[in-house]
C-alpha cells in the first residue's frame, strides 16, 4: 500500500532529519517565541510545547520545502496558547522591565540584544501585530510564509506590518531625541 501526503514527506524527511532540522531551528524558535510572549521562561516552554506538537504531528507536513512556515505556525500557536491561558495569571511584563541576560550555548541572548526601548515598544503592540513583526524581522520569513503561518492572506500580512511599523514609529520609546530634550535631561539650559 502506498504512503500518502504527509506520511510520504515524513518518511522522506526521516526521523533523524526532522530531529536535525528542529535542532537547527531551536535558537530562532526561542528568539521568535521570546519576542512574542515577552518572557524567556515562557518562550522556552512554548518552544518545547511546539516541538512536541511538531514531532507528534510531523505527518501533517505535506511539503518538505514548506518546513519553516510549518514549524513557525506550530511555534506561534504555542505562544498564542501561552498568552491565552497561563501568562495572564501573572505579570508577564515583569521580565520585559528587567534585562534578560540569560546566556546559552548558542548565544541566543546576545543575539537578542534588543534595546530596552525596542523591547518595550514591541511589547506594546497587540499580539496580532507583534507576531507579524517578529516573524518578518526576527525570524526573517517572507510575507507569503508569514501568511501561511498565521493562516491569513498576504494582503493581511502586509497591512498588519504597515500598521505595526506605524505604531512603532509613533512609540515614545523609539522617537529620536531632539537636541533640546537631551540638553534638558543633562541639566543644560535650552
Amino acid at each position: 500500500m502506498a504512503e500518502s501526503g504527509g506520511e510520504e514527506v515524513a518518511a522522506s524527511l526521516g526521523t533523524s532529519v526532522l530531529e536535525r532540522r528542529l535542532e537547527a531551528e531551536y535558537a530562532r524558535s526561542v528568539r521568535t517565541a521570546y519576542l512574542i510572549v515577552g518572557n524567556r521562561q515562557d518562550a522556552e516552554d512554548a518552544v518545547q510545547e511546539a516541538y512536541l506538537r511538531a514531532w507528534r504531528f510531523r505527518d501533517s507536513l505535506e511539503d518538505e520545502s514548506r518546513f519553516s512556515p510549518w514549524l513557525y505556525r506550530v511555534v506561534v500557536n504555542a505562544c498564542h496558547s501561552r498568552l491565552r491561558s497561563e501568562i495572564p495569571h501573572r505579570d508577564r511584563r515583569r521580565d520585559l522591565e528587567q534585562r534578560d541576560d540569560a546566556v546559552d550555548e548558542d548565544g541566543v541572548a546576545s543575539r537578542l540584544a534588543l534595546t530596552d526601548s525596542v523591547k518595550l515598544a514591541l511589547a506594546s503592540l497587540p499580539t496580532h501585530l507583534r507576531v507579524v513583526v517578529v516573524l518578518r524581522y526576527y525570524a526573517e520569513l517572507p510575507e507569503d510564509e508569514i501568511a501561511a503561518v498565521i493562516s491569513r492572506q498576504v494582503g493581511t500580512v502586509k497591512s498588519r506590518l504597515h500598521e505595526a511599523r506605524r505604531r512603532l514609529a509613533e512609540h515614545p520609546a523609539l522617537r529620536p531625541e531632539t537636541p533640546r530634550e537631551s540638553a534638558t535631561r543633562e541639566g543644560a539650559a535650552p
